[in-house]
């Protein structure tokens, strides 16, 4: 898209202060940071650093997050499959609607990509177009780049 300007950061940024939800808190005093580091123009997707200090509590999830962690140690346990220790390099996919057990061992450094649901009507619609798409895609077929290189010269100059 012409015009479009990409979006370009660090994660190198200053955090601020972000909260725990007190009674999500279980165990310590953990203390968490982030920074927005980008936005969807739709505001359905964001990508925000975040970090945070030792300490036990449960995360709620109202949207889709994927996490990449960057630095420290966590474990993390959904109550479904066994409680799973991750560390920098491990990436994480959180359905909205999860409850997760967070212990932070050792401050944590995360990038964390999320993504809000669209409303199931605009969604099915999005999936029909995304479909349909890709049929039409199936039943045009490529030009052979030969043909392609032997028309260009044809084409530049019915350009001109």
């Amino acid at each position: 898209m012409p015009g479009t300007p990409i979006v370009h950061g660090r994660t190198s940024v200053e955090l601020r202060s972000s909260p725990i939800q007190q009674d999500w808190i279980l165990e310590g005093n953990p203390v968490a940071r982030n920074a927005m580091l980008s936005r969807s123009q739709d505001g359905t997707a964001c990508t925000l650093i975040w970090d945070c200090t030792p300490g036990k509590f449960e995360w709620h999830y109202n949207i889709e997050e994927t996490i990449h962690i960057l630095e420290g140690s966590i474990v993390l346990d959904d109550g479904v499959a066994p409680a799973r220790r991750l560390g920098p390099g491990d990436v994480v996919f959180f359905p909205a609607g999860a409850v997760v057990r967070w212990t932070v061992e050792t401050h944590v450094r995360k990038l964390a990509f999320f993504r809000r649901q669209l409303p199931k009507p605009i969604g099915t619609v999005v999936r029909m177009a995304f479909s349909a798409r890709s049929r039409l895609r199936r039943l045009i077929k490529p030009v052979p780049a030969v043909i392609a290189a032997e028309a260009a010269p044809v084409l530049q100059r019915a350009e001109v």
